[in-house]
This record gives structure tokens, sequence and C-alpha cells, in this order.
């Protein structure tokens, strides 16, 4: 935004924006709805709306049949096959794509196993591969806005990419489709327990929630934290690695180098080890140990208690640091926290502060594994939804 922009236009960009957002996250909405929502009158809703529409943004029309008296309020959508951005996710086993529609709506997608080996090449050729394949089926005219890429720590730690490498690479494989994108397109990088957060905060089992804690278990355990409705993901984005918060000093060497991190205790080896089972594709052999300890075999069900037993002494200990309103499990976590509940609950009840436990909620997400791509694609439409009409789009 220019520092020459008058102050009517800065109020007037801000509108423009809060309004588009309510939009995005709401959908359909009516004119008077966002007349009461965003505490503007009726004619200045009626002005935005109509510089939105004629940028191609939304679309306003009259509602189904309502069942009451009076005209009734015209609505405002989203032109989700229109304008739209890409998510993407990088994770240990597999890669995923999907081209996502202002609004949130799903357009497009691809799943692919990743490729193996530690060099990045040929993941970042993929990711590549899948959105330029996305982009000969989208239409002609609709608008491209952004990427967003969701990252799994497991991979950051595990094959030792760089945010940086995988940031510059991929910017590199999309750049046939950089004249389309505009100057602040991305692609933007994040954590997938971060933008897990993100989706769930704002679409999912989060909504309406300042104070969030999503726990994200795959090769590893991450978190992604909202305080006071804002992300906190720590200097470059290496924030939440809760996985490495040390609960147990006299257990296991960790990978990191230290011994008794909570990965140790809840992780998908941990778990795998005291059951008794190989550690073969991430994620699918814990659902089978959890599947197994809910039919009753004896070590995976002694395995599946133990984890959830340290599930809930590190839950605790974030609850009273960050004394979030909920705390949802993700990933392998999921399962976990499905099957042991009990003991994350009695270990929250008898560790946790009075006054941070009683308000808090436990869930599992409810976008389930698309959390990440929703995420993702929230930051690829952030720079759009923050200033709509001049977001240096083409």
């Amino acid at each position: 935004m220019s520092s020459s922009t008058s102050p009517q236009e800065s109020v007037r960009r801000q509108n423009l924006g809060a309004l588009l957002r309510y939009i995005h996250v709401r959908g359909a909405t009516s004119r008077a709805e966002l007349t009461s929502r965003l505490g503007l009158n009726r004619s200045t809703i009626g002005a935005l709306t109509a510089d939105l529409a004629t940028a191609g943004l939304v679309d306003e029309g009259v509602p189904h049949e309502t069942g009451r008296a009076g005209r009734p309020s015209i609505v405002v959508r989203p032109r989700s096959s229109r304008v739209y951005g890409y998510a993407l996710s990088l994770e240990l086993d597999r890669l995923r794509a999907a081209r996502v529609g202002l609004g949130g709506k799903v357009l497009d997608g691809r799943t692919a196993e990743r490729p193996p080996g530690p060099d990045p090449a040929p993941t970042i050729a993929a990711l590549a591969g899948f959105v330029a394949d996305m982009q000969r089926t989208a239409p002609t005219d609709a608008v491209l806005v952004g990427s967003g890429l969701a990252v799994s720590t497991s991979v950051r730690h595990h094959l030792g990419w760089a945010d940086e490498t995988i940031e510059s690479e991929l910017a590199h494989g999309l750049a046939a489709l950089r004249p389309r994108l505009g100057p602040s397109a991305g692609p933007f990088l994040g954590g997938i327990a971060d933008l897990a957060a993100l989706a769930e905060h704002t679409r999912g089992a989060a909504t309406g929630a300042d104070n969030v804690i999503y726990l994200h278990g795959d090769a590893g355990i991450s978190a992604g934290i909202i305080a006071g409705g804002r992300r906190i993901t720590g200097y470059g984005g290496h924030g939440g690695e809760v996985g490495h918060m040390v609960v147990n000093p006299s257990g296991r060497l960790c990978g990191c180098g230290s011994r008794g991190c909570w990965e140790t205790e809840i992780g998908e080896r941990a778990l795998l080890h005291l059951a008794g089972r190989p550690v073969p594709t991430p994620g699918a052999a814990v659902t089978a140990a959890v599947h197994a300890a809910r039919s009753g075999d004896p070590d995976a069900s002694a395995a599946v208690a133990h984890a959830a037993d340290w599930l809930g002494f590190g839950v605790a200990n974030l609850v009273n640091i960050f004394n979030p309103t909920v705390v949802v499990f993700g990933g392998t976590l999921r399962e976990l926290y499905l099957t042991g509940a009990d003991h994350v609950h009695n270990r929250l009840f008898t560790m946790a502060l009075p006054a941070c436990r009683a308000h808090v909620a436990l869930h599992t997400p409810q976008l389930g594994d698309d959390a990440p791509l929703v995420g993702a694609a929230e930051l690829a439409f952030e720079s759009l939804l923050s200033d709509p009409l001049f977001a240096g789009r083409p």
C-alpha cells in the first residue's frame, strides 16, 4: 500500500479486505448479515460488494427461497471457480496438491508417494508437475493468486532439507506460472502442524477459539500454536517443536541427541517398539497397532496405554503453559487419543491447573488429513484477502 494513500482510501481497502475475508471464511452471506457483522451501513456494504463483484471476486444474487415475507437481502458469494490458489503438502511418505478456490472449495487434487532418497529435486519436480497438470484443467479466464506449502517437521529433520532450499527450488519449479501470479504469490511455507492449526482455527474444530494447540504426529511430534488469535511460529518458522520437550530425563535416547524427549514416549517408533511391531510406512503401522489394541491384543494394548499416558502428561504441561481453549490431535495422534482418551483426561485432571483445565476442550481434526492443505491454501490467499483490489494481481 502506497504511503501516499489517503485516509479514506486506506479505510476503504481495509473494509474491502474484511468483507472479502468474511465471505471467504463463511461462504455465501447476505448483505444484511455483512452489515450487522462488519458494523458498516447498508450503502457502504453495497458499494464494497459492487467493487468486489466488478473485480470478479464475488457474485451477488437473490437467495434461495427463505420462507419469509418481504424482500430478501441480496446474497454475496465467493467466485470459487474463478479465483484460486495452489495448496501443497510435503510429507515424509507422500506428496499432495490441490487447486483451491476462494471460499476454501477444493477444485482439483493430486496425491502420490514421495520419491525416495535424500535429494529434494525429484520431490520438487513432482510437486511442480502436480501444479502444471492441474493448471491445464483450470479455466482460461480464472485468476491464480498464489501458492502455499505445508512441510512436515520429519522432512526437515530426517532428511535435513532446509526451508530455503525447498522454497527456492519450488519457486524455480513453478517459474512457468509466475507471470500469472503477481509479485506476492509465494510459495509460502509453513509447518504441517502450524498450517493445520490455522485451518482448524479458520474452518474446523477450533473455529471461534483464539487459543489453540494442534498436535501432529508422524515420525515426529510437532505443534501448531495459536495464541490470542495469532499463530506463534517462532524465529524462522521453527517453533512448536514440542516433540523435543524433555518429559522423562531417564528415558530413551532421542534422535536429536537428548534423552527422554516427548517423542520417545508417544512417537511412532516408541509405540511400535512397545507393541512389538516393525516400523514400515509412517502412519499406517500406528493405525494397525491401535486397532489391534482395540481388539484386545495385550502387547498393543499396553503400548497404547503407555503412550496415551505420556500423551496426557505432555498435554497437561502445554495446557499449563499456553492455557488454550482447544487442543486438537492430528496425524498418528488422532488414533492414539481416540483409543487412550481416558489416560489423557486423567493426566490432564491430575496435572493441569484447575484454572487452565476447566475450559479446555480436546478434539480430533474436523478437516481430517486435509487440514494442512487447507492451511496452505490460506497462505496462498492471504495477500488477496489483505488487500483485495491492490494485491498486485494481473
